[in-house]
């Protein structure tokens, strides 16, 4: 009986889009593989500015990077209008962003928890 209900389970993931690793299937193709493999292959900041400033404007920077302010923020538990007012991220991306960082993937969690463990090492 359970296997029925975990093949069930994973069925209904599959429909949603999910993979069985948590990763939307959607996502994982040969040429997200090889940007993931490149931004690997990045070796400290500075190579990183220079990679994303060719690969994506200055707003989608800014906007990945305000995401994870707002999952810090979250982390926290602040405020929406605490979260909106410090960042400037609307109450749509926060939600997004809240809603990822509880039943997403688990990549907020996976580079929130390394981020707090790097700045215990300061």
């Amino acid at each position: 009986m359970d296997e029925v209900k975990k093949t069930f389970q994973e069925d209904k993931q599959v429909e949603a889009g999910e993979s069985l690793e948590g990763v939307d299937r959607r996502l994982r193709d040969p040429l997200s593989d090889e940007l993931f493999e490149a931004i690997l292959l990045l070796k400290d900041k500075e190579e990183c500015y220079r990679f994303f400033q060719d690969i994506a404007t200055i707003s989608e920077i800014k906007a990945l990077a305000q995401r994870l302010e707002v999952a810090k923020l979250l982390e926290k538990n602040v405020t929406y209008t605490t979260i909106a007012h410090k960042t400037g991220a609307s109450t749509a991306t926060i939600s997004r962003v809240k809603r990822c960082l509880y039943f997403g993937a688990d990549g907020y969690q996976l580079i929130l928890k390394r981020l707090a463990k790097k700045e215990k090492v300061k």
